[in-house]
């Protein structure tokens, strides 16, 4: 981790959003997403993200860490760079090594996948537990398991993107074989007071292309009561898509809370579920609170415009929330009001 990350998530602490997540931070060095990911795989990485957790906790928030494995979706170019697709080994990248469950890969612009070997599985869980292990060192309040968005621990979820014969293959009860283990070794890693949350595509949304090949909320629904069973997962994180190339996102303002109400309707009190995508303003986040019954509202890329976004989400709530004194202080110190007038605020964070 870098300047960067100290100023971002830093800028975004002192402004109160009460739980954060560092990004997608990869277990092995061919886990990247791009060469330039954020990454656990050795000791050495411990300081820098200690760093950030600790200004992070000096501002009175949690902050936990995406664990993840990008799998078949490695040796990608950061968008920052250029349009191109794969990282070239001059470009830092290793697109000769890039592995996943079988030898599918995302699309044709992406890079060739090799099959994952028995050894390279364990390799794997090695590399997660020990992963886990240094972000607990690092200081982190709570580990997340990135099973979504076609990365690895996905792909092996989706028969569009596992056709393996083995026993992390074919059935239901194989394709979910790796993440339980996962969500277990996890939990042995941590410990049992520090939380663990998974993220999962709810949906492939191949139904309408692939329909025979495809991840749906039914099977997604199973898996979660798996987890519920198993013990180990205390938050399951609903999101959607990215296996497949050829998906068909319908895409609108929380568009994907219908996959959420779905599986809390089945965990009930057992697990805490949290719904994200197209969240843009407050009264929107509470109502899947008070309504839909969801336990957690989570926001990403409104963070992106809005660094207060928590504060701009209690002005649509007309509500108070907690923030750094030397921010509080800008408003109130002539006695006034922490909330800046309404109307500089927009009904949405995307309007």
């Amino acid at each position: 981790m870098t300047d960067w990350h100290v100023a971002h998530l830093g800028g975004i602490a002192q402004r109160g959003p009460g739980l954060m997540m560092i990004e997608a931070t990869a277990v092995q060095p061919e886990g990247r997403i791009t060469p330039q990911d954020v990454g656990l795989w050795k000791d050495s990485h411990i300081a820098p993200m200690k760093r950030v957790i600790e200004f992070v906790h000096s501002q009175g928030q949690k902050i936990g860490v995406q664990i993840a494995h990008a799998g078949r979706k490695a040796s990608t170019i950061p968008p920052w760079m250029s349009g191109a697709v794969v990282a070239s080994e001059q470009a830092g990248g290793w697109p000769e090594n890039v592995k996943g469950p079988s030898d599918i890969p995302f699309a044709d612009s992406f890079p060739k996948v090799k099959a994952m070997t028995k050894a390279d599985i364990e390799e794997f869980k090695n590399a997660w537990v020990a992963a886990c292990k240094r972000a607990i060192a690092a200081g982190a309040d709570f580990v997340e398991i990135h099973n979504a968005h076609g990365y690895l621990l996905s792909s092996f979820l989706s028969p569009a993107s596992n056709n393996r014969t083995d026993e992390y293959g074919g059935s239901f009860e194989n394709r979910i074989r790796l993440p339980l283990e996962i969500a277990q070794l996890t939990r042995d890693a941590v410990g049992p007071d520090v939380p663990v949350f998974l993220r999962v595509s709810a949906s492939d949304w191949l139904e309408e292309v692939l329909p025979e090949k495809s991840f749906n909320v039914n099977e997604t629904v199973k898996f979660a009561q798996a987890l519920v069973a198993q013990g180990a997962v205390d938050l399951i994180d609903i999101s959607s898509g990215g296996v497949h190339a050829a998906q068909k996102v319908k895409s609108g303002p929380g568009f994907q809370v219908p996959f959420a109400v779905a599986v809390k309707k089945a965990v009930g009190d057992k697990m805490l579920v949290s719904a994200v995508g197209a969240i843009t303003n407050g009264k929107q986040a509470n109502q899947l609170l008070e309504e839909e019954g969801i336990d957690v509202a989570l926001v990403g890329r409104g963070f992106q415009k809005d660094p207060g976004l928590a504060w701009t989400f209690a002005q649509h709530l007309d509500t108070e929330i907690s923030m750094a004194n030397q921010i509080r202080w800008g408003f109130t110190r002539r006695g006034g009001t922490p909330y800046i007038d309404p109307s500089v605020y927009k009904p949405s964070i995307f309007d």
